[in-house]
């Protein structure tokens, strides 16, 4: 009895693998990792991209791992891109390669200094120690301009993963791109001496649908990326740069990159600033904002988009760590939101770009 559970066992899991394939569609994650960042998708090939591995510890890799197995199907992560070197996203990365295999990883190059001000810092040495160590097919250091040796799949819009942004520099703008009308709009702030200033970003494509993940960069690269020219054009869908925190989510590249959709991977108490809601809020061209939790602070409770479209709404002792989850289909002509808790889905059509 024992043994034919274990068949039917791994024959539901090839059974989940195959019909999550035969879909093609381009799936996304967005893994609660309560305050740090974790976004996995899927492409219509079945190949797998991770971006960041939230925190330290078992909790997120558990977590993202659970994701990756039962709900994408996934046996191995093909391409791992840490944007940064904070610990709440890479820290998941080293238990994560002890759960499932890593293929190639892309980053900024693994620093011999502390990246925040470049200060000497015996702790940061040992905090990323594990991340170097840890067992993976490659590593690749990001130039802006590069892509990800995707696969296309049979009978799909072509998939790719375009990196606009790294270590300050940035992606060529196309040629005879007009000056942006909203350059000089926005004042820059204060230079930023962290890590973050040098987020990798990443522009995901399946036909006219385009997706912007930048990590955690911050206010005066974010004006880079579309001032005094656009380098990226618009988007369907914008993950809220730093967990929707103040020093980034710049007006400018919002109301530049002009989203439908966004989604922000915030903590309970970590995140959804007000100046980053208002420039949500104040940017026409989006119809819905995604939370993956609920903004909790006492002082910041009217920061937050409407129940419905919000993954977790609880404290963290009775949190459910539901995943907010997108799928593109395989034209590319649209996209439909899903949300776990209550069942929410929304569908939208892709803009033309």
């Amino acid at each position: 009895m024992a043994a034919m559970k274990r068949i039917l066992l791994v024959l539901t899991a090839a059974f989940t693998i195959l019909s999550v394939r035969a879909e093609k569609t381009l799936d996304i994650y967005w893994v609660d990792v309560e305050g740090g960042a974790a976004t996995l998708m899927v492409t219509p090939a079945g190949q797998s991209i991770l971006i960041d591995t939230g925190n330290p510890g078992t909790r997120d890799a558990g977590r993202i791992h659970e994701v990756a197995t039962k709900q994408a199907g996934l046996r191995k992560i093909d391409f791992l891109i840490t944007t940064h070197f904070h610990g709440d996203h890479f820290g998941g990365a080293a238990p994560l390669s002890q759960l499932m295999p890593i293929g190639k990883v892309y980053d900024n190059g693994i620093p011999v200094r502390n990246p925040d001000r470049n200060r000497q810092d015996p702790a940061f040495v040992l905090k990323v120690k594990p991340y170097k160590t840890m067992k993976v097919d490659g590593r690749v250091v990001v130039k802006p301009g590069g892509t990800l040796p995707l696969q296309q799949a049979d009978g799909t819009a072509k998939v790719d993963l375009t990196f606009v942004a790294a270590a300050r520099k940035f992606i060529e703008p196309p040629k005879g791109a007009k000056k942006n009308p909203l350059t000089g709009s926005v004042p820059p702030m204060k230079e930023d001496l962290s890590d973050n200033a040098n987020s990798v970003a990443s522009l995901i494509t399946l036909g006219n649908f385009r997706f912007l993940d930048c990590g955690d960069l911050t206010w005066n690269m974010e004006a880079k990326l579309v001032e005094p020219v656009n380098r990226i054009g618009t988007v369907d869908v914008y993950q809220v740069n730093h967990h929707g925190l103040a020093t980034s989510n710049n007006p400018l590249l919002i109301k530049s990159v002009a989203p439908t959709v966004s989604v922000m991977n915030n903590g309970h108490r970590k995140g959804c600033s007000p100046s980053a809601f208002t420039a949500l809020q104040e940017t026409q061209s989006i119809k819905a904002m995604y939370q993956v939790h609920r903004n909790l602070r006492p002082d910041g409770s009217d920061n937050n988009t409407d129940n419905e479209l919000i993954a977790n709404l609880t404290g963290p002792n009775e949190c459910k760590a539901y995943t907010m989850k997108l799928s593109v289909t395989a034209d590319g002509k649209s996209y439909t939101v899903f949300n776990p808790r209550n069942k929410h889905q929304r569908t939208f059509k892709t803009r033309r770009h």
